[in-house]
């Protein structure tokens, strides 16, 4: 038996059995003591980790802060010792945020929201007119694209993924001049910012990084687009042909460019050959067997396919949003000015009918904003462009309607997923893509040329 030294006269003492995991304990404790003392006490001598909780031998609690006698404890009773309460020291922010676990879908927001504001610093640094304001926003646009391509800390392929728009946007702020026939110089400079900052991190990277990769062909498809026109002398206008043409023509092959599947993979080797091959033919056997192709190689294909899909719809929808309204704007000619929007509609169709057989949710639905966008931006020119009256809005405004409600109709009584709409809907996007090629011929001015040539 043991005693708790704890203040109050000698006879003023409560014999107690304590019973808990460690077993049966006798205490002699004061009368004036709390549970908390005597649970302190018994942790101690039973040496057991954590302040256990106190109750009685018919299970009620005791109340932490009232005295053994004003409880009810009379001596010889017997108090049992449950799980005991432990009292965490506390957490700063700080530490919450290092241990909070790892969100890949909001870092993924958080990074879009931060590649979308680079943008605009960029943006409005170049028209500033500035040279304090634009120094400083191109200095620190560089080193956040510096330092988000380093694979360091947590969520570093999401910081990878946003730091080449930092460096676009600092290349546009940099070399940003007034002038649409230096815009496209302007946009190759960034669109090769952007790939070397995407290559650096694609070297730093431990593993590949399929976004890495997007940015890379993204970039030199846009600086290839961009730069040699500007360097042969060419208007402003075949540029961004060429970006809204390939934008539509990406949406087409995207998918069969991100799944590479080794042959051996699909295919037994061993028993393909010229001739017929039969599986009942049980005298020839391979050399390999069976092939087995495991799990976990397929969940890292769907992924990595998933990432470079998702990517590319970005590019293109980018590419599509820039693209569409600076083929429009600088068609100034009659005969451009058809085939500008002819090529900005048909290419705003064929990406809505595309998107039709990606079954990735996110890449559907940027294809999907990738098309109206286009067709948004056709519609603002037709109503606001040059040459628009009262009649031309009336007009277009009831057949855009009426498309709508057609669509509407259709979609309300699930038409589209009947194979009647299904092979319409792919001889429609293979006439689109048709039209469109024949449409950027005009739209680039190589039809005018010619007629001017031979008249």
């Amino acid at each position: 038996m043991s005693d708790v030294a704890m203040p109050g006269s000698a006879d003023a003492t409560i014999v107690l059995s304590i019973h808990g995991q460690a077993g049966v304990l006798d205490l002699v404790v004061p009368a004036g003591a709390t549970s908390v003392d005597v649970a302190r006490e018994y942790a101690k001598q039973a040496d057991v980790a954590g302040i256990p909780l106190l109750q009685t031998a018919l299970g009620e609690r005791l109340n932490a802060a009232v005295p053994l006698r004003d409880a009810g404890v009379q001596p010889g009773d017997v108090l049992v010792a449950t799980s005991g309460v432990h009292r965490p020291r506390k957490v700063t922010l700080l530490e919450a945020a290092k241990n909070a676990p790892e969100s890949p879908e909001l870092a993924s927001v958080i990074a879009t929201v931060a590649a979308l504001a680079a943008a605009l610093a960029g943006w409005y640094a170049g028209r500033a007119g500035e040279d304090t304001i634009r120094t400083v926003t191109v200095g620190l646009l560089l080193a956040c694209a510096l330092v988000g391509v380093l694979p360091l800390g947590r969520h570093a392929r999401q910081r990878a993924a946003a730091a080449p728009a930092f460096a676009a946007s600092a290349a546009f702020a940099a070399i940003y001049e007034p002038g649409p026939h230096l815009l496209p110089a302007i946009l190759a400079a960034a669109a090769i910012s952007a790939a070397v900052v995407a290559g650096i991190g694609r070297a730093l990277a431990p593993e590949g990084d399929e976004v890495a990769t997007v940015w890379i062909v993204s970039g030199l498809t846009v600086f290839a687009c961009c730069a040699i026109p500007a360097m042969l002398g060419w208007d402003a206008r075949v540029a961004w042909t060429l970006l809204v043409f390939l934008a539509m023509m990406a949406a087409r092959f995207a998918p069969s460019l991100a799944i590479d599947v080794p042959d051996e993979a699909l295919l037994d080797l061993d028993r393909l050959a010229v001739t017929a091959w039969s599986a009942r033919d049980s005298q020839r056997k391979g050399r390999r067997g069976r092939i087995v192709v495991a799990a976990d190689a397929m969940e890292r294909l769907v992924r990595s396919a998933s990432r470079i899909v998702t990517g590319a719809s970005v590019a293109i929808l980018v590419t599509v949003v820039v693209a569409s309204p600076l083929l429009l704007h600088t068609a100034t000619i009659d005969l451009d000015r058809i085939g500008a929007r002819c090529l900005v509609f048909f290419a705003g169709c064929s990406l809505l009918l595309a998107a039709r057989s990606y079954r990735h949710a996110a890449a559907r639905a940027l294809l999907r904003l990738a098309g109206l966008a286009a067709l948004v931006a056709l519609a603002a020119h037709l109503v606001a462009g040059p040459g628009a009256g009262h009649v031309d809005t009336f007009f277009y405004v009831v057949v855009a309607l009426g498309v709508i409600a057609l669509a509407a109709a259709v979609a309300t009584g699930r038409g589209w997923r009947s194979v009647w709409w299904s092979r319409r809907a792919e001889v429609a996007e293979s006439l689109c893509g048709s039209f469109a090629f024949a449409a950027a011929v005009v739209a680039a001015g190589v039809f005018r040329r010619l007629w001017e040539m031979t008249s």
